[in-house]
């Protein structure tokens, strides 16, 4: 009869006999600690060990793959649940839209910046501390009631993202994308602000032309069939000059740019070790420039009021 101190047990549960060894670390290893490996069992431990040596599939942009779109996902739900908001009390609109410099007089109104000249009036806008309007503008769009689009400003700017975004997302990963996504929105808002800082803006259309920006540069660096991509960017621009007469084009070609930027620094950067930092520190540097230049405007308006 085998002697009471010839038994082994698990590593894991001392109470548990074993006679089966982890090919990696030579332990001993009950069943429910045993996972199946090319030979043999390794123990719970070797295989999470295992894993974390295992290099982690990437895009030719630096992202990790992934299956799902959930960044996109949740801009899109961002922007309804927002929209939702504006239909339940009309006054978000006023309150959260991208204006650089504006006026409320004492009935409650808006005015243009330079139109009064009374201190009944108070400012409104970033001129006034409201930081936030450079970026929860692109999230709010125009009401069913809202002139030339109404509900179709949301309606196309959603399918659009639906569309482009999943792809975008794709192929740059979800940190990437949403770096993007957000640079491109407060792009968009700067030049507003820059060339017409009493024009109230709302839409994610800016933040889209900046998604879409990037779908065209990541298709010239991947070598993909341009022909397409091209009637794309075509129609894209069209729209912009389109725009011009309806909408915001300087949010729409701000938009442009920053995303633009962005991809060309993530495609192009070199690969390797140093290709996140070299791509993150763009980010940052893009953003400063757009901090700089959004203080120096303010400051001069708050400069020239009266």
């Amino acid at each position: 009869m085998e002697s009471e101190s010839a038994v082994t047990t698990c590593y894991r549960h001392p109470k548990v006999e074993s006679h089966v060894r982890c090919t990696r670390c030579d332990r001993y290893i009950c069943p429910s600690c045993m996972r199946e490996a090319a030979v043999g069992h390794q123990c719970v431990e070797c295989v999470k060990e295992g894993s974390r040596s295992i290099r982690q599939a990437r895009t030719a942009f630096g992202g990790r793959i992934s299956t799902v779109p959930a960044v996109t996902y949740v801009l899109i739900g961002l922007n309804l649940l927002a929209y939702l908001a504006e239909l339940l009390r009309s006054s978000v609109v006023d309150r959260f839209a991208m204006l650089g410099a504006g006026l409320v007089g004492p009935d409650g109104g808006h005015y243009y910046w330079a139109a009064v000249h009374s201190s009944d009036y108070h400012a409104e806008g970033l001129v006034d501390g409201e930081w936030y309007r450079l970026l929860t503008g692109a999230f709010l769009h125009l009401p069913p009631t809202g002139g030339t689009f109404g509900i179709a400003h949301i309606g196309m700017n959603m399918f659009a993202l639906w569309n482009i975004g999943r792809t975008v997302e794709a192929q740059l990963g979800r940190v990437r994308y949403l770096a993007l996504y957000l640079l491109s929105a407060l792009g968009g808002s700067v030049l507003v602000l820059l060339i017409a800082p009493d024009q109230q803006t709302i839409g994610a259309s800016g933040a889209i032309f900046g998604v879409s920006a990037a779908y065209y540069v990541m298709a010239r660096r991947l070598g993909a069939d341009m022909a397409g991509v091209n009637r794309f960017m075509a129609g894209l621009l069209l729209w912009l000059v389109i725009s011009a007469g309806l909408t915001s084009w300087q949010g729409h070609l701000g938009g442009l740019l920053a995303g633009g930027l962005v991809t060309v620094a993530y495609a192009y950067a070199p690969r390797g070790s140093r290709r996140a930092l070299v791509q993150a520190a763009a980010c940052v540097g893009l953003l400063a420039v757009l901090v700089v230049l959004t203080v120096l405007k303010v400051s001069a308006l708050r400069t020239g009021a009266v």
